[in-house]
Parts: structure tokens; sequence; C-alpha cells
């Protein structure tokens, strides 16, 4: 019982942290993208990682976690994966309205489920297939009405979308096959992820946006946006690979809570009519036998009363 408030504390807190540091990051990144016009979105997305792998190497100095080496292959390939679809995802915001970009990450969700089944013969219920389904239809609705949708934005959010679910599955896959922590993955992978996208960020960004990234005139405006960013960005690798599958759990849990509470209420009330109907029964009866001894008083009195009349 003592582990449970820690463990609902935990929760809660994991939740407060991815949600609030992934809207602030959205905010931060689209003011940076449309208001300043600060357009490299992959040269950014290395910057981040960058100050995410100096942060986590701080953190392990100070003996936060446990550097645990292995698979330098899987961690490689990995890192290069995901860099990729972290960039794809701030390109897309760069190209999408807010609205879009959102959708396309609810889009990941069910799209994680599609792969699993396909490729790795995972089942999930028929619940959990009509609560999805539900979803799409909400992600296609949502996309066939944006009056912003454009070809590039539609092309690089359907590629971020692929290469973060297979990234997501790879994370799980690392986890369990090496028993390492999400840290100690993020703290292996960061390197290579921020050197494959600070090598070609400038080069995609250049082909995307028609600008240099190294010719753009920095004030101090972008500049304070951008380390905003950066700083916004560690809170945000971090509780992406801590609560990939921890934020689902808790969802899921908080549904199946509200619906097993319900349900036992219901069964209560089903249980407790009876008692009610037979105690209304039996306050009935005595009603109706007090009645009838009240009228037997009354015949009583009466035969008394006629009786000192006849006498």
């Amino acid at each position: 019982m003592g582990d449970s408030p820690r463990f609902e504390l935990g929760t809660v807190g994991a939740l407060s942290l991815s949600v609030v540091s992934s809207v602030s990051i959205v905010i931060c990144n689209k003011a940076l993208i449309s208001t300043l016009a600060f357009n490299f979105a992959t040269t950014l997305t290395s910057w981040h990682l960058l100050v995410t792998f100096c942060s986590l190497h701080v953190a392990m100095c100070l003996n936060f976690f446990e550097h645990k080496p292995f698979d330098t292959r899987a961690v490689m390939s990995f890192g290069i994966l995901n860099g990729s679809s972290i960039g794809l995802l701030n390109l897309s915001l760069g190209f999408n309205s807010v609205g879009f970009y959102q959708m396309t990450k609810l889009a990941i969700i069910p799209c994680t489920v599609l792969l699993e089944t396909l490729f790795l013969g995972k089942k999930f219920s028929r619940n959990i297939q009509l609560s999805l389904t539900i979803l799409l239809m909400g992600v296609g609705i949502a996309t066939v009405t944006d009056l912003q949708l454009n070809v590039v934005g539609s092309v690089l959010s359907l590629l971020a979308v692929v290469t973060t679910c297979i990234a997501q599955i790879m994370t799980n896959t690392i986890q369990k096959k090496f028993k390492v922590s999400s840290t100690q993955l993020l703290y292996q992978s960061c390197p290579y992820q921020a050197i494959t996208l600070f090598l070609v960020g400038p080069s995609v960004d250049r082909y995307l946006t028609s600008q240099s990234v190294f010719a753009f005139k920095y004030t101090s405006n972008v500049l304070a946006f951008i380390v905003l960013s950066c700083l916004i960005s560690v809170s945000v690798n971090f509780s992406t690979f801590l609560n990939i599958l921890g934020i689902f759990v808790a969802i899921v849990g908080m549904a199946l809570y509200s619906y097993y509470c319900t349900t036992e209420n219901e069964q209560q009330k089903v249980s407790e009519a009876p008692m009610h109907l037979s105690q209304a029964k039996q306050s009935e009866g005595d009603l109706l036998i007090e009645v009838e001894n009240g009228s037997d008083v009354q015949k009583a009195s009466a035969w008394n009363s006629n009786k000192d009349l006849d006498a």
C-alpha cells in the first residue's frame, strides 16, 4: 500500500511533464518557424539532440543513471532512424498547420499497432481495434477538412509517421533484448541522432526552403527562442523515451478504472433494488396492519356504543 501513492504520483508527474513539454515545444517551434521565419527544422532538431546528450552526460556524471554500453550496430541503426523520425516530425510542423501536425502524431498510435500486427504477429482485442478505428476516422476527417493541406507537408507527415512507428517498436525491442533503461538507450543513441541530422540538416533545409541556415540573420529574439526550444527538448526527449509505454498504460488504466467503477455501481444498484422493494412491501404491510387495527378499534368502539344504546 505504501508504494501505491508514490506510483500514482510518479505517473501523474510523468504525464504532466510529457503534456506540458510537448505543448510548449510545439508553440515555441511554431513561433520560430512561422513568426520569426526560422525555417530550418532539421538543423534545429540536431541542436535539440546535442543539448539533450550534454544534459544526460551531466546527469550520468552525477550518478543519476549508469552508463551501459551494448551492441554498437543496433544503437547506430536506431539512432539514425529515430533522429530521422524526429527531424521529419519537426519538418511536418513547419509545412503544416498545428492541427494537422497533432493529427499526424495521433496517427502514430494506430499505425504502430498495425505494424506490430502485420510483422510481429501481435493480437489486439476488438475493443482496442474499434477505438483505434474511431481514432483513424477522426484523423481522416480532420485531414480532409484542413484548408492548409499541401503535398510536401503531407509527404513529410507520412514519412514521419512510418519512421516514428518503426522507431517506437525498435525502442521496446532493444530495451527487452539488451535489458537497458530508456535513459541508457537515449544516452547511447543521442550522438548518432545528432550527428545524422547535423550532417544532413542544412542540405535538407536548403532544399525545402531555398534558404541557408548559415546565411540567416540571428536576432536576439531568434536566439532566445532557439535556446528555449533546446531546453524544452530535453524534457520532451526524456519523457518520450520514458513514457511511450507508460503513458499508454496509464490512460488505459484510467479508462478501465472508470469502466469498472461504473459497472460495480450499477451492480450494486441492482442488488440493492430487491432489498428496497422488500422494505417497501414490508412498510406497506405494516401500514395495512395499522389501518386494519384502526378499523377494528373503530368497530369495537361502534359496537360498544350500540351496546350502550341497546341497554
